[in-house]
């Protein structure tokens, strides 16, 4: 009794009531996050629903498990051994995905430790008797105390951005069908080529293999940016020459790349509106018109004459839309024998 008194008594004192937790504000931005990642695939969805869900729910749910003291940065967290069907515990605000799973709400968290454990583990023992699968939560850089409690209570880590870290919780016995964190980084490569048949290649700042070689223009491409427009960006960040896309002519694949990820290179020809190079210091070490270098740079340059010249047909971006999602993207592949 003692014990459950302390509990009840913590739990009161932390905030960890109905009234209170209703009462937390949803960010404005909710409706305009969404979410690729689903239990089961890529669908997008909206993330935040943008009708009224009930932010905290009232549930009775036996607690079962051994007591422990989770400490970090003054944080007690404080699971007792208790099973009691009259002790009310809160759920965790949260929708269903497409996929028979469920996505938490990271703007409604209870603030409290001892409130995220216990409407972690009752949220837990909820989506079990429903019969859900795949658990996402989405915990932000503020409230990064919460993750080692997430994680001693199962979850594992998925992928992490700048602002946030998504955890995930697989709930049936069989293998995690839920989908891998991304594998790949997308590059693009720019050849230019102006009326003296001169390609424009650059010299890179950096301490790496590349040192010291010619190369095409090359660099990654930003999140949501089109292969096309960030081709156009890197070169004229590089050399200053602004450019209009023409085709994408070849790709390379590679894997093991930067942290262990696997990297898409795609070349692009483009058509050059202005000559003046100006390079980015920051970056390049000079940029000039030239011709050469490795064996794959020279077989590059070699598609991409020939691609000048008529005698190869490489990859135009036609704007197209997916009923899968609804929306324009970008689709490439070669136009030669439209009519």
């Amino acid at each position: 009794m003692g014990m459950m008194a302390a509990v009840v008594d913590a739990c009161q004192r932390s905030g960890f009531c109905i009234q209170r937790l209703i009462e937390q504000p949803r960010s404005s931005e909710a409706k305009d996050c969404s979410v690729q990642c689903l239990s089961k695939g890529f669908l997008q969805k909206s993330f935040y629903s943008t009708t009224s869900s009930t932010q905290l729910k009232s549930s009775t749910v036996p607690l079962h498990g051994s007591s422990y003291v989770h400490k970090k940065k003054g944080i007690h967290v404080l699971s007792p051994k208790i099973s009691s069907p009259s002790m009310r515990v809160e759920l965790l605000d949260a929708w269903d995905d497409d996929y028979d799973g469920v996505i938490i709400n990271p703007e409604s968290l209870p603030l409290s430790a001892n409130a995220f454990a216990l409407a972690l583990r009752a949220s837990l023992s909820n989506w079990k008797l429903k019969g859900k699968k795949g658990v996402w939560l989405k915990i932000l850089l503020d409230q990064a105390d919460l993750v080692p409690i997430a994680i001693q209570e199962g979850f594992n880590y998925h992928h992490a951005e700048s602002g946030y870290v998504m955890l995930t919780y697989w709930i049936p016995n069989d293998p995690s069908m839920l989908p891998a964190s991304p594998s790949h980084q997308i590059g693009v490569g720019g050849f230019v080529l102006n009326d003296k048949r001169e390609v424009l290649v650059v010299k890179e700042k950096c301490p790496c293999s590349c040192l010291g070689l010619w190369k095409l223009p090359t660099g990654y491409i930003n999140k949501s940016e089109d292969v096309f427009t960030g081709v156009i960006r890197e070169v004229k960040e590089e050399t200053g020459v602004d450019t209009i896309f023409l085709e994408l002519v070849a790709f390379r694949h590679a894997h093991l790349v930067a942290f262990e990820n696997s990297d898409l290179l795609f070349v692009c020809m483009l058509k050059p509106l202005s000559f003046e190079i100006t390079i980015d210091e920051k970056e390049i070490q000079a940029a000039k018109p030239f011709y050469q270098e490795d064996h794959m740079s020279k077989k590059v340059i070699d598609i991409c004459m020939s691609a000048y010249e008529d005698r190869y047909s490489g990859f135009i971006a036609n704007q197209l839309t997916s009923k899968i999602d609804g929306k324009l993207s970008y689709l490439y592949y070669n136009d030669s024998n439209k009519n």
